[in-house]
């Protein structure tokens, strides 16, 4: 989490160590995968960077990454379909603002046990608190509201959003894996675990904490985001109407989620299910059917025909800054 501190300064780096461990916790140098786990241990701190009232998480380092990455990529690949990077841009204000209220709201119904006694601390986001679901759907709803508000085509940027959705969740995932953020179920019958053994890591919270190899339910998670990533880039501009490649991502990324977070031990809402596998299956109730009733492929000839880069309009004196400074110098 963002506010957890150990008041160490600068953070030791990323650094783990792989043993493998047999069913009696006995350390070997060789994993013995039929008797026990191949263990990743992960020995660093929750944070980069901690001086004074200044904390960087590696959490907080990696969320960053992510979300300018997203921006970069949109940004960069928007003038292919004639949309302006600076109108994404102004979009991404918007999305970014609503990823992080999302966030937060799915965070806070998740824990309303502790924050209905602690209302104030529903504001406290920077000590910590986040929900994966809220910032996605948070993040879609404040940027398809100002595209639709600003007349900006909602579909054709939502479908240029969808492989980089996968790519950013992914690394802002390394940052959690650092942390220790998410509660797994006891790997001691698997092959593989992580054991976070740093007494400040955020696993310290879980049932499961220090010391205990559980399922690496984030790195199965990137798995699964890398595997749908490979699905969303093939059917790029293959599939239509706009807005489709989106609702693929969403309902690929929620089957993921729903079946991931049967090893993750978060607060159980029903029949053994958790926040997120019902989120899960509210957007794949809404995705599915959309995608089997208005999903069509493309035909080769309009593949053809939309095969070449567009270039944004000119004619109002709009266009990309290089191309504006371009047109200044010509004059």
């Amino acid at each position: 989490m963002w506010g957890a501190g150990d008041g160490t300064g600068v953070g030791k780096g990323v650094v783990a160590s792989i043993k493998g461990h047999r069913g009696d916790g006995v350390g070997s140098p060789i994993p013995f995968f039929n008797s026990g786990t191949f263990m990743i241990e992960i020995e660093v701190g929750p944070n980069l960077v901690s001086f004074g009232s200044f904390l960087l998480s590696w959490h907080g380092l990696f969320s960053f990454i992510a979300v300018a990455t997203a921006v970069f990529l949109v940004g960069r690949w928007a003038p292919m379909k004639g949309i302006d990077p600076d109108d994404i841009y102004s979009i991404a204000i918007w999305a970014i603002i609503g990823g992080v209220i999302g966030a937060r709201v799915v965070h806070v119904i998740d824990q309303w046990g502790f924050y209905q006694n602690n209302l104030i601390q529903i504001l406290y986001i920077w000590a910590g608190g986040i929900g994966l679901w809220g910032g996605i759907l948070g993040g879609f709803i404040g940027g398809a509201g100002y595209s639709l508000w600003a007349k900006h085509p909602v579909g054709i940027i939502a479908d240029i959003t969808a492989p980089v959705m996968l790519i950013s969740q992914s690394i802002g995932r390394i940052g959690d894996i650092v942390n220790g953020e998410h509660c797994a179920k006891a790997a001691n019958d698997f092959i593989f675990g992580f054991n976070w053994v740093n007494p400040i890591s955020d696993a310290r919270i879980c049932s499961n904490g220090i010391g205990i190899p559980v399922q690496p339910v984030i790195a199965y998670e990137i798995i699964w985001n890398m595997l749908a990533l490979a699905l969303v880039w093939k059917l790029r501009n293959k599939i239509r109407p706009d807005g489709m490649l989106f609702a693929l991502y969403l309902a690929l990324y929620s089957t993921g989620r729903f079946l991931v977070t049967f090893l993750r031990e978060d607060r159980v809402w029903g029949f053994g299910m958790q926040e997120a596998q019902y989120i899960a299956i509210l957007v794949l109730l809404i995705t599915v059917p959309l995608l089997v009733i208005k999903a069509r492929p493309v035909s080769a000839a309009r593949l053809a025909a939309d095969g070449a880069p567009l270039e944004p309009p000119t004619s109002t004196g709009r266009g990309t800054r290089a191309q504006r400074r371009r047109r200044q110098r010509g004059r």
